[in-house]
């Protein structure tokens, strides 16, 4: 059974950094799958996920949203099965629960994504 673990999350002040993991286990590799990152605010529905980031199987090609470009970095270590999202200078506006998805192709909409993790929270405080 695969399972999609999500860590790094907690309080964090505004222009700190934190850094989003995302472990990948029972599947033997993840180097056939695209990865993301999406990010959920209260009031709003699993479908309604923002996309934050996403990367290709090999790593060599990746998205952003527009409000964390330059400063948020998605990777990937297949070896250990692991996503990362490094989160710089957040701002409380990125406050919320961070996901972790596995998809067969890239996308930024939540359809795509065939495996989640159950999130990690990140308050962002002013």
């Amino acid at each position: 059974q695969v399972q999609v673990e999500e860590a790094g999350g907690g309080l964090v002040q505004a222009g700190d950094s934190v850094m989003l993991s995302c472990v990948v286990s029972g599947r033997s590799t993840i180097d056939r799958y695209a990865m993301g990152w999406f990010r959920q605010v209260p009031g709003k529905e699993r479908e309604e996920r923002e996309c934050v980031a996403t990367i290709n199987y090999s790593g060599d090609t990746t998205y952003y949203t527009d409000s964390v470009k330059g400063r948020f970095t998605i990777s990937r270590d297949n070896a250990k099965n692991t996503v990362y999202l490094q989160m710089n200078h957040p701002r409380p506006e990125d406050t919320a629960v961070y996901y972790c998805g596995v998809s067969p192709s890239v996308g930024t909409t939540t359809v795509v994504y065939v495996e989640w993790g159950r999130g990690t929270q990140v308050p962002v405080s002013s």
